[in-house]
Parts: structure tokens; C-alpha cells; sequence
């Protein structure tokens, strides 16, 4: 089968993927421009994954300011290439993630962040309060691992709904991300201001 290069270029504009990979795509999916992209998506998370250990040192700083100036954020998104730094799929993913900071004020990236005085604090704060309920001391552990991942969910930034699709988390949005894309992307850090808020 014949592929246009404006279909190609169409491809490339949409997922970000190499001419090459877009030009197969098509070809395996006859020309059909939603199937190739759902195909370039899927081949893209196998490749992201085995890329893992790869160094992402492109990206972009990118800010948002919500209610008229009284909310700020600053977000570092980072990927392998310049290429993908400068693509929409990457531009917008750090648009609406510096948004969800703003509304959903997350404390840390991920669990791992947590300083470990805080985690430590926070388990035994749970463990009281099952104590206090009543309930039998051999199960407190189990009770304690479950309210914190509920204390991620709602304090780290990748464990958290999010807030434009409650269906989906940071981290599945960074793993589409990564699908589209074809290469290893990391929420490095972020900032958020709040007007008059205690420093």
C-alpha cells in the first residue's frame, strides 16, 4: 500500500514518533490513521519501558497561574530528546499537570520523596487512631498500609486522581505519555505558591 507523506508528517505532528516508525505504523495499519496511532501508543510504552535507564536530560520548565495571580506553580518535566521537549503531546502534558498541581496542591512527586521522620509520623498517627477504634492489635499493620496509600493518593503528586479525569492517575497520564512519545519521561520536581500562605 501507497503512504502519502503528508501522512506521514501528519502522524509525526500527532505522536511525535520518527518519520520511519510513522511511515511502519501506516503500513501496518493500512493507512488508517487512528489505528496507527493507537499502534505507535502500545509500541511506544514497550519501548519507553525498556528505555527506562536512559538519561533524561531535555525537557521544559513549565508555569501556571490560577485565580487571577493568587496561585502559581512551577513544574520540570523531563524527557530524552528536544525533539519531544518541543512536541504538543509533551507541551500539553505539562500544561495540565501544572494545572492539577495548582488545584489538587500535592506535596511530593512520588512516595519515595517523603521524608522519612514524615512517613514514620503518619503510620503511627494511623496505627493510633485503628488502636483507638477498637481494632485487634495483629491486623493494626495491614489497617496502617492501606490508610497510606490513601495518605499518597492525596499527598503525592503521581498516586493522585486527576483532576481534568478522575479515572485516571498522574501516573497512567505519565505512561501515555510516554506511549505517544517513545521515550523515558520524568516529573523531575515542582513549586507551588499560594498567595499568603505561612513560608
Amino acid at each position: 500500500m501507497q503512504i502519502s507523506p503528508d501522512d506521514v508528517k501528519k502522524l509525526r505532528e500527532k505522536t511525535g514518533v520518527g518519520i520511519m516508525d510513522c511511515k511502519k505504523a501506516l503500513k501496518e495499519c493500512n493507512g488508517d490513521f487512528n489505528k496507527a496511532v493507537e499502534f505507535l501508543r502500545k509500541k511506544g510504552i514497550e519501548v519507553a519501558n525498556k528505555r527506562s535507564g536512559r538519561e533524561t536530560s531535555q525537557g521544559i520548565v513549565g508555569s501556571y497561574i490560577h485565580m487571577g495571580g493568587k496561585i502559581g506553580v512551577l513544574l520540570e518535566v523531563n524527557c530524552e530528546s528536544d525533539f519531544v521537549a518541543k512536541s504538543d503531546n509533551f507541551v500539553n502534558f505539562v500544561k495540565d499537570i501544572s494545572m492539577h498541581i495548582a488545584a489538587a496542591s500535592p506535596d511530593w512527586v512520588m512516595p519515595d520523596d517523603i521524608p522519612a521522620d514524615v512517613l514514620a509520623k503518619e503510620k503511627e498517627i494511623l496505627k493510633e487512631q485503628a488502636l483507638k477504634s477498637g481494632k485487634p492489635e495483629k491486623i493494626l499493620d495491614k489497617i496502617v498500609e492501606g490508610k497510606i496509600s490513601k495518605f499518597y493518593a492525596q499527598r503525592c503528586l503521581l498516586d493522585q486522581s486527576f483532576v481534568k479525569d478522575a479515572d485516571k492517575t498522574v501516573q497512567q497520564l505519565l505512561d501515555e505519555l510516554m506511549g505517544k512519545t517513545g521515550e523515558k519521561c520524568v516529573i523531575r520536581r515542582f513549586v507551588r505558591y499560594q498567595l499568603g500562605e505561612e513560608i
